[in-house]
């Protein structure tokens, strides 16, 4: 079995390392951007900000998912994690319309790096926001990949999009700094809204399909299957395979069909099996199984 308890203990860990992170990021890139008069470094601190406040909610919704079943919530409490996703999705949406709002302006208007100077300093600064996320970004989705937390994965997404980001704002103020024309640092500021507002429309995507109860992937889907097939026979099959879920829970249910002659007894201890087994491959899973009885062969 797996240990649910220590995954949890590891989802709350990197959570608390998100923020922390983030937290540094929004304080450095500030400084920074309106020290030098950047607007990308400004709307890198906009969007530091806003993995912050996903960080946040990524943290608030998986020790509520953690939560055992209760009687409010018999099937447990999974889906604050995708309802974190979607209100993720929102926040990335808002900043990036600021971004663009922004940018778009100061294109308008004509634009011009106050401190030409200090460019080595926004460098830096990107330098180090790129490397402290790869690596913050690393840690989550191996915790996602390993607990099935979308809520993980979507914060990781977060900062993966936003190494991609930082480096090109880096890219961008030392094209700046060598050819000095500042209207790059607009154009740049213009792409990574782009690039932001397609991770929220991928995340929305994911967390809806949780919400609606989409199917579980092809491939878990056949995994799960090719295990059932290991416990059948010729007197036992299955049917009415059905599956979705809910954070990261997984909830599985069929019928299984079983020889006339086998006792009560005997039918329980097998889906027990069947049980166990999907719960060591798959950890959080709830799996129903109605078990009938198989026709009889007449000869």
């Amino acid at each position: 079995m797996r240990d649910i308890s220590g995954e949890n203990l590891k989802k709350k860990n990197v959570a608390r390392l998100s923020i922390l992170s983030n937290t540094f990021l929004v304080f450095m890139k500030l400084g920074a951007g309106l020290s030098i008069g950047s607007i990308s470094i400004i709307s890198e601190a906009v969007h530091s900000a806003v993995d912050l406040v996903a960080a946040a909610i990524a943290y608030i919704s998986v020790k509520k998912s953690a939560i055992p079943p209760d009687g409010c919530h018999e099937y447990g409490h999974g889906k604050f994690e995708d309802i974190s996703g979607i209100v993720e999705a929102v926040l990335i949406v808002a900043a990036s319309l600021i971004i663009l709002y922004e940018a778009f302006m100061n294109l308008a208007g004509g634009h011009e790096i106050a401190s030409q100077e200090f460019l080595f300093v926004g460098i830096i600064v990107m330098l180090i926001s790129t490397v402290m996320n790869f690596y913050v970004s690393s840690r989550l989705f191996a915790v996602a990949e390993e607990t099935g937390s979308i809520a993980l994965e979507s914060d990781g997404w977060h900062l993966r999009t936003d190494v991609f980001t930082s480096a090109g704002v880096m890219v961008g103020l030392v094209l700046i700094r060598i050819t000095g024309i500042a209207e790059l640092d607009s154009i740049i500021a213009i792409g990574i809204s782009f690039v932001i507002l397609h991770a929220a429309y991928d995340l929305i995507k994911r967390a809806l399909g949780h919400l609606t109860d989409r199917s579980l992937p092809e491939g878990e889907t056949a995994e799960m299957l090719e295990m059932i097939k290991r416990f059948c026979g010729n007197d036992v099959s299955f049917h009415a395979f059905k599956s979705r879920r809910a954070g990261p829970d997984r909830f599985i249910e069929f019928h299984l069909n079983v020889p006339g002659t086998l006792s009560v007894n005997e039918s329980h201890e097998l889906t027990d099996r069947i049980e166990e087994a999907m719960k060591t491959k798959f950890g959080r899973i709830f799996v129903t199984i109605h078990v009938e009885p198989s026709k009889t062969k007449k000869d």
